[in-house]
């Protein structure tokens, strides 16, 4: 590994140095074409009056490139560096303004907008030159982190479609769209290689060195992302500078803890490991920081990089990586099915012969990654987005061909990470978007984030006594909600030293208060409902599922007046693309307090799923809880080992694995004023009610009540 007088590692940009070097040449020449396009009126299509909606968008993009040649010579002099904080954050703005992505009503007027730039363009020009005006977006960051690689391709890109369009030979489009397909392809093999360098490699974290670098309490460090840079990140930061490091240290302690927990309960030996992949909301630097220290101290340096910029790395509208609030959700949803535009079974073999190359690579360093710890956050006003013909979508074959990438690629990264061998952590606090309470709601979600485990585990142990004593579980909703379910238990066959539940507490999974298991699928019928849920920041209005069998036989939402809209909406955004899905999980949730907190403050609506999960029971769609990880045995406190780690599905991976998983997990809450029972029947037709209209009412469990009565 590359060495530096410090601390035994090169910098982040010591090893970009020479890559930036080599394509510097490239990138000079790239501006000087885009610096003088357009500059003169030549006798070209562009030129001519009734193509004079291309010629804007031309030099749209040609205006925003300017700026991003001007940020990125800044940056590299390091003036940036020693701007003013208000200098700093007109900057941000401006270019952010430029793309037309600082709010939603500058988002309806700009090329990046598929359903504006079909109507200035032509829906088949619009939505390509939209796609590609897209790919640029990611400039902003790569100036500001200096991937010089990244921006010259990018900005090579456009110059080869604006050449097509400029000479109109009558094959414009078509010619365009096949510069994106082998842009895409052809560095698939560089760019695969450096996002799975990032996500091994701690040497290569330019959050880590940033924020060692910067007093924290200089908010002008926020603006040296090249992120978008809102109240959000600014209040969060703020406010995390009023508290004292104690309170901070304890803040992070109780993630940092919660990872070794899941090693140390999962018997996994965590002394093998030497990186942990963090993965946050920018603003919260103080608490990430803090976090650094404690994991280094268990022997754990940290990998950190941004969400994905291209196309080849996202998935769908969802951020992996370090983000923030964007202002513009519409545009990540719009743009979520880009692939379509070039995807077929040639590139998807390319991108995982890619895939492999790029783990073999970095193999050594594959064995020493823990996991990821996650830092997310909750509170913006819930996203309803607005369906549009003119955005890119999948075809039934690119549908098929995304699921077969994401089951390879899951064999791929299991085969240089197996699953029995890593853990996780996930923790969740407010932003002020949430509202004028926010410091208070902050308050409230430590509360919750650190409840008294020692309770939980003796309450919920009794639940779990109880469900064993079950052939099936039956859920039933009230109050408008229509749930009537029977969910499968499976048989054990020593009961006194085996269960079917695990008795999740605030290791993995923060905060505490939920039983789960793997139900068998067959027996398993019914029809699940939820009159509002919002799953992975999409609204699902009076959402239903049908289950034959333990499988999803069909589906029903009322976002949309016509039903194929819905339908469409559930398989693209909650199928991901399969046909059917399995029950992967089913779980009691018990955390009551956190229920209260959510009508209390009235955000039950901006509550993430892992807190929602443990506001009543839920069901997960997708694979088991322990997918790839299934012959780890794993035990209760109380000693039993928990046996419920299959289904038929994933039992499959034995004989044919490519049906064994789904590579999705979807947790489904039905909060416990819709909750009329849940009740586990024995094979003798006894009936033990655990939670009736809301309220537990098994023998033990009533001090979960107290929080309700509040």
């Amino acid at each position: 590994m590359p060495i530096r007088k410090d601390n035994g590692l090169m910098s982040y940009l010591d090893q970009l140095r020479e890559e930036n070097e080599s394509v510097k040449e490239r990138y000079e020449l790239a501006m000087d074409r885009v610096n003088t396009m357009l500059e003169e009126k030549e006798s070209t299509w562009l030129f001519q009056e009734e193509n004079e909606n291309f010629f804007c968008y031309f030099q749209e993009v040609k205006e925003y490139l300017k700026k991003i040649e001007k940020t990125y010579g800044l940056v590299v002099t390091g003036e940036t560096k020693t701007m003013a904080l208000e200098a700093l954050q007109e900057l941000n703005h401006d270019l952010y303004q430029t793309l037309g992505l600082d709010k939603q009503e500058s988002y309806e007027t700009s090329f990046l907008n598929p359903q504006y730039a079909a109507m200035k363009l032509g829906k088949k020009d619009g939505k390509l030159l939209s796609f590609v005006y897209t790919e640029l977006t990611g400039l902003v960051s790569y100036a500001f982190t200096q991937r010089l690689f990244d921006m010259t391709i990018g900005i090579e890109l456009f110059l080869e479609i604006f050449g097509y369009y400029n000479d109109n030979s009558g094959n414009a489009y078509k010619d365009a769209k096949s510069a994106v397909y082998y842009y895409i392809s052809d560095y698939s093999d560089v760019r695969m290689e450096m996002r799975t360098r990032e996500l091994f490699d701690p040497s290569l974290s330019f959050v880590a060195e940033l924020i060692e670098e910067w007093d924290l309490n200089d908010l002008r460090y926020l603006y040296q992302f090249g992120e978008y840079i809102g109240e959000n990140e600014l209040g969060a930061a703020a406010y995390l500078n009023t508290l004292s490091q104690k309170e901070i240290d304890s803040l992070a302690a109780t993630f940092t803890e919660g990872y070794r927990s899941g090693f140390i309960n999962n018997n996994i030996d965590l002394s093998k490991k030497s990186t942990v992949n963090i993965r946050y909301n920018i603003g919260f630097e103080r608490i990430l920081k803090s976090a650094i220290a404690q994991f280094e101290k268990m022997g754990l340096k940290p990998t950190i990089y941004s969400a994905a910029k291209s196309s080849i790395h996202k998935k769908k509208n969802l951020k992996v990586g370090y983000t923030t609030t964007f202002p513009v959700q519409q545009f990540d949803y719009d743009h979520r099915f880009d692939e379509g535009l070039y995807l077929d079974k040639g590139f998807v073999e390319r991108k995982l012969a890619t895939l492999r190359m790029a783990y073999e690579k970095y193999k050594d360093l594959a064995k020493q990654f823990a996991g990821p710890c996650l830092i997310e956050v909750f509170g913006e006003v819930p996203f309803e987005p607005v369906e549009k013909e003119e955005a890119a979508v999948l075809s039934e074959k690119q549908q098929k061909l995304m699921v077969y990438y994401a089951n390879e690629a899951g064999k791929i990264s299991n085969e240089y990470m197996p699953g029995d061998e890593t853990s996780f952590c996930i923790i969740a606090f407010p932003i002020p978007e949430i509202g004028d309470k926010f410091q208070e709601i902050f308050h409230e979600t430590v509360k919750v984030n650190t409840l008294d485990m020692d309770m939980y585990r003796e309450i919920q142990q009794k639940i779990i006594d109880t469900l064993d004593q079950g052939d099936y579980v039956i859920v039933k909703g009230t109050n408008g909600n229509l749930t009537d379910i029977k969910v499968k238990l499976g048989e054990l066959k020593n009961p006194e030293k085996e269960t079917n539940f695990e008795n999740c507490l605030a290791d993995v999974n923060i905060p505490v208060g939920e039983v789960f298991t793997s139900p068998k699928l067959e027996g398993t019928n019914g029809m699940l409902h939820v009159t509002r849920v919002f799953l992975k920041g999409l609204e699902y209005k009076n959402l239903k599922l049908v289950f034959e069998n333990g499988m999803i036989k069909d589906y029903f939402c009322s976002n949309f007046k016509e039903e194929a809209k819905n339908k469409k909406y559930i398989e693209d955004n909650l199928l991901n693309q399969h046909k059917s899905l399995p029950i992967g999980e089913f779980a009691i949730g018990t955390n009551t307090t956190a229920y209260q907190m959510g009508r209390k403050y009235d955000i039950q609506a901006m509550l993430p799923i892992l807190i929602a999960e443990k506001t009543g029971p839920h069901f997960a769609i997708g694979d088991t809880c322990y997918r790839m990880s299934e012959d780890l045995k794993v035990y209760n406190p109380d000693g039993k080992e928990i046996v419920a780690r299959d289904n038929e599905c994933s039992i499959l991976r034995k004989t044919d694995m490519d049906k064994a998983y789904f590579n999705c997990h979807t947790d489904i809450t039905i909060p416990y004023d819709e909750l009329g029972e849940i009740s586990v029947v024995k094979k003798n037709g006894t009936r033990i009610p655990i939670i009736t209209e809301g309220k537990f009412v098994l023998e033990g469990t009533e001090r979960l009540n107290d929080a309700l009565e509040i």
